[in-house]
């Protein structure tokens, strides 16, 4: 078994803190998903190397927009994937916060 990498709490926050895409779940998605891949590649960890993600989400009616712009970077890796619905998030403002794990051979 190899190492294993937690990303937790990931937002579509900007590296000023600035929610980017207010209003848009599916922005709001893909900067998440950016922020997890450039943590991952921080600690030398890739996008392959995830094998699980779960998404939170305030409006589970929007789960297409947010599906696709996790497949944008997850079509061909697959990882195993869960989307809920929570009440809010930390902010009002963010609308996704995206978890993934990895595991380095």
């Amino acid at each position: 078994m190899g190492k294993v990498v937690h990303v937790s709490g990931t937002t579509a926050t900007d590296a000023q803190g600035k929610v980017i895409g207010v209003g848009d779940a599916g922005a709001q998605a893909l900067q998440a998903l950016s922020n997890i891949q450039k943590a991952l590649e921080a600690v030398g960890a890739k996008l392959e190397d995830v094998v699980r993600t779960r998404i939170y989400v305030t409006d589970i009616s929007r789960w297409e927009e947010v599906g696709k712009a996790h497949g944008t970077f997850f079509k061909e890796i697959r990882p195993a994937n869960t989307m809920v619905e929570v009440s809010r998030l930390i902010t009002p403002e963010i609308l996704v916060e995206i978890e993934a794990e990895a595991i380095l051979s």
